[in-house]
């Protein structure tokens, strides 16, 4: 993924807050409650999705065409029809902005499968194959282990659907959580035009969320739309910070505003900060352009001197950068949105 750090005057906040609302009024369908927490949600153990986490770092860096990312994907789709998730797998060739054949397969795990309102929730599973910005020139050429940019939010997914199939009560949408594929290869530099053609040249993916792009324009079930959809990225970190991401407010304000708020009367609001954030190049892109899917994203970014976390894209980004309690912060969290829809 990329980024682009917007700098924001007092004056654009305004401009855009009326814009957005504007927007929100005329493509946002979504009509997410913004009332206190009615229902309790069932705990989420932040154990246990730590040693999800843990799981997929043992099988090796989860690079496309390798053993390692033949075996976790195995275990992702196990994991899944384990908890009682119907499960679908879509296996696809993408092509790399380097002219490499990936094969790749976006994980499909749907819950309650018989309701009709549904909400997405996603992350992606795969591994950077080169640690570009790591300060050590010799570890550049080494893949990425991905702990937190990657398995963190596969691992918050996969306690929930744990958590809601072992709970006597459940919610009573459905819900499919979709873990993407070849996310992380792009190049940081544009690269294809393809993505462009499709959004007027409004958006640029530049080499990285093929798995989303492709879900995006073939969809796991004929027809299949979501309420709402909640990506996660890097959402593991000791210390995170999630700001309002910007392509989210763009598309899903009111879902934004629903996520932060839950997360502040759970408690979190620490992580979930109340400040307009960068507009990232990431999976939530395509739902929104491509399905027309409302779809926002949790990620982690530095406020004030702007970034991700220290070890995003570096060897370093192994299970020491792994923290428990932000774990249960953005497990808590969807839970409780969850089990507060309707």
């Amino acid at each position: 993924m990329t980024k682009s750090i917007l700098s924001y005057s007092i004056a654009i906040l305004l401009a855009i807050t009326s814009s957005c609302r504007n927007k929100e009024s005329k493509t946002d369908t979504t009509q997410t409650s913004e009332q206190p927490v009615s229902v309790s949600a069932p705990a989420f153990n932040a154990d246990s999705a730590y040693a999800y986490v843990d799981q997929q770092v043992k099988f090796g860096p989860r690079v496309p065409n390798t053993p390692a990312h033949v075996q976790t994907g195995n275990y992702l789709a196990a994991k899944l029809k384990q908890y009682g998730c119907e499960v679908t797998e879509q296996t696809f060739v993408a092509t790399t902005w380097d002219g490499k054949k990936l094969n790749a397969r976006n994980i499909i795990g749907s819950i309650n499968t018989k309701a009709t309102k549904r909400i997405l929730l996603a992350s992606h599973w795969d591994s950077r194959p080169h640690a570009d910005h790591d300060p050590d020139k010799a570890d550049q050429l080494k893949p990425v282990m991905a702990a937190n940019d990657g398995a963190s939010g596969v691992g918050v997914l996969l306690e929930l659907a744990r958590t809601i199939q072992q709970s006597q009560q459940k919610p009573t949408v459905g819900i499919d959580i979709i873990f993407f594929d070849a996310e992380d290869w792009g190049n940081g530099e544009k690269a294809s035009n393809d993505f462009e053609k499709e959004t007027q040249n409004q958006y640029d993916y530049i080499g990285f969320c093929l798995g989303s792009r492709y879900w995006s324009k073939n969809l796991h079930k004929p027809g299949y739309s979501a309420y709402y959809g909640i990506l996660l990225d890097m959402v593991g970190a000791k210390g995170a910070t999630f700001a309002k991401e910007g392509f989210s407010i763009e598309f899903a304000p009111t879902v934004v505003n629903n996520v932060w708020q839950t997360a502040s009367r759970a408690g979190y609001s620490q992580y979930f900060i109340d400040t307009p954030g960068a507009q990232i190049t990431d999976d939530h892109l395509a739902p929104n352009t491509i399905a027309k899917i409302p779809m926002i994203d949790i990620i982690h970014t530095n406020t004030g001197t702007g970034g991700f976390f220290p070890a995003w894209h570096t060897a370093e980004d192994n299970m020491s950068n792994i923290d428990r309690s932000t774990l249960k912060a953005v497990g808590q969290t969807l839970l409780q949105v969850l089990y507060n829809e309707q």
